[in-house]
């Protein structure tokens, strides 16, 4: 694929930069919270459905990109270990309902806490203070972008 002529090759280079550390970044940030008794795929419905009242499977399935099917043996297996609970939906009968429990609640907030720690440990012990403002303002600037 060819680079837009219009586009500075520094302004190609950071792209790629920033794309290439966001993405490891991410994984170990997952990896950070990783309980051996769920998956990943699981950690994030929990995660999704912490913001949410109530959803539908479908809805969880569409938002996680995964067929009905995937995401019924996703909840099924949540369900069993109590961190979801289903509920048939009072507007519709036919629908189910999904929500996380108490229990879902405090393990969506220890997973948080648990990257929240693994970041800051990580830049306390391998930034020096100059460098973590230097991550503060190119924040900043990150955050622009997703502006328009």
């Amino acid at each position: 694929m060819e680079e837009s002529p219009r586009l500075s090759p520094s302004a190609v280079q950071a792209s790629r930069e920033v794309r290439t550390v966001i993405s490891r970044l991410r994984r170990r940030i997952l990896n950070a919270a990783e309980a051996e008794d769920i998956t990943l795929g699981q950690e994030s419905v929990l995660t999704r459905l912490s913001g949410k009242h109530s959803v539908t499977a479908s809805e969880l399935a569409s938002a996680e990109g995964v067929r009905h099917q995937s995401m019924t043996a996703t909840v099924a297996s949540l369900t069993a270990l109590g961190l979801v609970q289903r509920r048939p939906d009072p507007h519709d009968g036919r629908r189910q309902l999904i929500a996380l429990t108490a229990q879902g609640h405090r393990r969506v907030a220890q997973g948080r806490h648990a990257r929240q720690e693994w970041l800051a440990g990580q830049l306390q012990d391998k930034c020096t203070e100059e460098e973590r403002r230097a991550v503060i303002a190119a924040m900043a600037i990150l955050e622009r972008l997703t502006h328009d």
